[in-house]
């Protein structure tokens, strides 16, 4: 038997070992086409491995950031499923690692590794060469830099699996079965009712998308509605709607950084929709205060951001997990998340004072499946369009956030707020208004 078929036989051994003592219901597909279990039926859930390659590499550095090297170049893959399907897989019976790393044969499994690790780890890598990233220093041209590198990739992909709206931001289950177009129809007008829009108010659009809050906002409560974001496609693509709409002289949107928006007490209500994700834990104060400067004495303000469990101290929080690591890399450049006791805090640090507070974590989990289920539908429209690394990337960061909002890693929160003063705030005494 010569030295390939060895390592081919012996990794087979392990995984049949590992499939059978853990209970997992799922197959595994090697690179000579054999399977594992032997007669695992064509239609079953597997793991596909395309080259042993693809083991040498997660060998020598057995981290997600190699594992998404893999998964991009389809060296490994799912077959007869979905990214979901292999999460929810669970074994016929809850073991735990580290008992069942306790019963492994150490000194086989060393053995495997050291073949594997003399095999060429082939290829292609082609995430290795972009960078590792750091969070946002505030800079307009860094910040610019890194929203081109997310939203520029193309509006035709983004059109394949977004809404009718094009909304990039958490939408609003009113009921938890209702389709996409659905749900960010409701999550429009539940922002404009928040903010309790009347006509002729204006309205900052802060990271303002494709200019869908504008426009709707503009076109169903009156407001004159003024948009910023930091990427080019989605400026061209949201001064054409206005257009279309017929909403010239209602609806502005420019390319600005919202710091360098001018001005003092001009907009009647602010709503940023999933901009802090993008500005860096250290710039908070820059955006808070920006805010307060730009809106009226007796104004309101939503925010709206994905947030992160608090941990035990501010430091402990911001150190990063790999696969948070693996996001802001490979996906959002800069990024950082809060957590809502810091947004309180910071709020009320800021001169805010703090009215309502809602969690939509269960809403994001199910965008975010609407959204991955959309692109892998139109899966070879997105290859034609941005190629097959940046549509597999995309797909697991959609998934990868369905299931960590499902399972609570990650929040949701909007927030409503107004600048601090004596004497009423102006809001009505109950929320009925919002669900009439």
């Amino acid at each position: 038997m010569g030295a390939a078929a060895e390592r081919l036989q012996d990794f087979k051994k392990l995984l049949t070992d590992a499939r059978e003592r853990l209970g997992l219901p799922i197959g595994f597909v090697l690179w000579d086409g054999s399977t594992v279990p032997a007669d695992l039926a064509p239609d079953a859930l597997a793991v596909v491995f395309a080259d042993e390659g693809a083991i040498a590499g997660l060998v020598r550095r057995p981290r997600l950031d190699t594992l998404s090297n893999l998964w991009v170049s389809k060296r490994i893959d799912i077959r007869n499923g979905t990214i979901f399907d292999l999460a929810n897989a669970r074994p016929r019976e809850k073991v735990r690692t580290r008992d069942f790393l306790k019963t492994v044969d150490k000194w086989g499994l060393a053995q495997l590794v050291w073949k594997f690790w003399r095999v060429d780890r082939g290829g292609p890598w082609p995430l290795e060469e972009i960078p590792k990233e750091q969070p946002s220093s505030g800079d307009p041209k860094e910040n610019k830099k890194n929203i081109a590198y997310h939203y520029d990739v193309s509006n035709a992909f983004y059109a394949l699996w977004l809404d009718d709206e094009m909304v990039y931001t958490c939408a609003y289950c009113t009921d938890w079965d209702n389709d996409i177009d659905r749900m960010q129809q409701d999550k429009l007008e539940i922002i404009c009712r928040k903010l309790r829009l009347k006509p002729g108010e204006k309205l900052l659009d802060i990271g303002c998308g494709w200019g869908a809050l504008s426009c709707y906002a503009a076109q169903h409560y009156g407001v004159t509605a003024y948009g910023v974001t930091l990427s080019e496609q989605q400026v061209a693509y949201a001064q054409e709607k206005i257009k279309r709409l017929g909403l010239e002289g209602k609806v502005r949107i420019e390319l600005k950084d919202y710091s360098t928006v001018e001005g003092e007490g001009v907009y009647d209500k602010v709503a940023a929709i999933g901009i802090q994700e993008h500005i860096g834990w250290d710039n908070y104060p820059t955006y808070y205060a920006t805010v307060k400067r730009l809106m009226k004495r007796e104004g309101l303000f939503l925010h709206h951001a994905i947030t992160r469990p608090a941990k035990k101290s501010d430091k402990v929080f911001l150190k990063k997990r790999p696969e948070f690591e693996i996001l802001t890399r490979y996906i959002f450049p800069g990024g950082q998340l809060d957590h809502i006791g810091n947004t309180v805090a910071s709020l009320e640090r800021n001169g805010f004072e703090v009215h309502d507070v809602e969690g939509w974590r269960e809403h994001y989990q199910r965008t975010c499946k609407h959204w991955h289920d959309r692109l892998l539908a139109n899966y070879d429209k997105a290859v034609a369009e941005v190629g097959e690394v940046k549509t597999r990337m995309w797909l697991v960061y959609l998934a990868g956030c369905s299931i960590a909002f499902e399972r609570s890693g990650v929040g949701l929160y909007q927030t409503l707020s107004s600048r601090r003063k004596r004497g009423p705030s102006g809001l009505p005494p109950t929320r009925a208004d919002l669900y009439r």
